[in-house]
């Protein structure tokens, strides 16, 4: 590839609405350290973890991706041998969810979302059988292993993030409208069974986005982290507390748990404002409309699948997470992408990220000269 098209090809846009949302996440996080009163700890580990993420992405954009094709099965069994790892290994905060090594912790439900994308994309790319209702029930067994084995930890928030991806995904690859409404019918039939496995913490985060508190009174328990969330975000303001100063000297009401990991949007909000929130928001819609015009361009299969998988990814966490901050969504512990403290997570999704500028650098065709989805 000549250096011309290289750069012709590379999406610029992506990588800078990326940029954009590390950067309002370092902000949060700063943030979330002088509201603790606290050293710059977690501000100064996350720039480490943003130059390995880098290292990630460039790592991922290197070789073919349709040579990733080839690995995909491998790559995915390999991230289940870890979520399954992860029952033998000592609680990390009453959870199973993250494996030592040494003064690292590494979280393997947050690499096996890329994973299931290709393991989605490579299953779809070959067969015409999911154009039918049957052929979808294999795509779902597919992602009941990682939803149990992710809810299992108990992780509920991540477990969420797999069942939207495939409706997309299978969407993309040309699934009918009406066999994706069965199917989400089946689903629906299914909540007894995942309430059933659901623990009673993981049932109270629902529950306590319906319950209604008396005016002055601050709840316990789950509702407690909503509460502070909102009154935080009211603190902020129209403009933040970076331009309008901070209106109560009472360190209380500022305190708000995980600020720095599930809430930093809120916190981001409190400190620039609405202007902060719509910078955000719009950062993941850039990443999203560019992706899918990257996936729409891209007439490879896999490619194509996988790109829609990944922007995907990006664009679902995202609503989920500014979702359940500010009330309309049960609490889960789900991280904002690129943007809440985390190793694990920023660099998986900065290996998602190298895969979609990959794809974007070599959209050529490879099995037929058609988009997958039928017209």
């Amino acid at each position: 590839m000549t250096p011309t098209l290289y750069l012709a090809r590379f999406p610029w846009s992506i990588l800078a609405a990326a940029a954009g949302l590390v950067a309002l996440g370092w902000v949060g996080i700063s943030r979330s350290e002088e509201l603790a009163g606290a050293e710059a700890h977690y501000s100064k580990l996350q720039t480490g973890w943003c130059f390995l993420a880098l290292v990630g992405m460039l790592a991922a954009i290197r070789p073919s991706h349709r040579a990733l094709a080839r690995y995909s099965y491998l790559v995915f069994a390999g991230v289940l041998i870890l979520l399954v790892a992860v029952y033998f290994l000592p609680t990390v905060h009453g959870t199973h969810r993250w494996i030592r090594l040494g003064g690292i912790s590494l979280q393997p439900s947050e690499f096996a979302k890329p994973a299931y994308v290709l393991l989605l994309a490579r299953w779809l790319m070959h067969r015409e059988n999911h154009r039918r209702f049957r052929g979808l029930l294999m795509p779902l067994a597919m992602t009941l292993v990682p939803v149990i084995l992710v809810l299992r930890e108990p992780d509920l928030g991540t477990a969420m993030v797999f069942v939207p991806l495939l409706f997309a995904m299978l969407f993309a690859a040309g699934a009918r409208v009406v066999d994706l409404a069965k199917l989400g019918l089946c689903g629906l039939v299914c909540v007894p069974l995942l309430w059933s496995q659901m623990s009673r913490e993981q049932r109270s985060r629902v529950t306590s986005l319906f319950q209604q508190n008396a005016p002055h009174e601050t709840p316990t328990d789950d509702g407690y982290h909503l509460h502070q969330a909102k009154q935080l975000l009211a603190l902020g303001g129209v403009w933040g507390s970076l331009l309008a100063g901070e209106p109560t000297d009472d360190q209380a009401a500022y305190r708000l748990p995980e600020d720095h990991t599930d809430f930093v949007f809120i916190v981001i909000c409190e400190r620039l404002g609405w202007p902060g929130a719509a910078a955000a928001l719009a950062a993941v819609a850039l990443l999203a409309w560019r992706g899918l015009a990257l996936a729409e361009r891209t007439r490879e299969p896999f490619g194509r699948l996988t790109a829609v998988g990944m922007v995907s990814l990006f664009a679902i966490q995202s609503l989920i997470n500014t979702a359940m901050t500010v009330g309309l969504l049960p609490i889960t512990g789900l991280s904002f992408p690129l943007v809440s403290y985390g190793g694990s997570g920023l660099v998986a999704h900065a290996l998602a990220l190298g895969i979609l500028v990959n794809i974007a650098l070599r959209p050529g065709y490879e099995l037929a000269s058609e988009p997958c989805r039928a017209a």
